[in-house]
């Protein structure tokens, strides 16, 4: 019993999901992904060339034409 309960705690510490992605823009208040999610919006592109996905919140008020 004691060896099942070690081998399910190692094996779900080896499988804990790390975050890839720690590239950010915008001030920091933004994320660079290759498609942003449903709450984000695009504005600029990273330095690696991924999208720049801002919430709607951050995003700078730009001047109307």
């Amino acid at each position: 019993m004691r060896t099942l309960l070690l081998t399910s705690v190692v094996l779900l510490l080896l499988f804990q999901v790390i975050p890839g992605n720690t590239e950010r823009c915008w001030n920091r208040r933004g994320s660079c992904h290759e498609k942003c999610i449903k709450k984000e919006i695009f504005f600029i592109f990273c330095t690696s060339g991924k999208l720049c996905c801002v919430k709607p919140m951050y995003r700078p008020n730009l001047p109307q034409k």
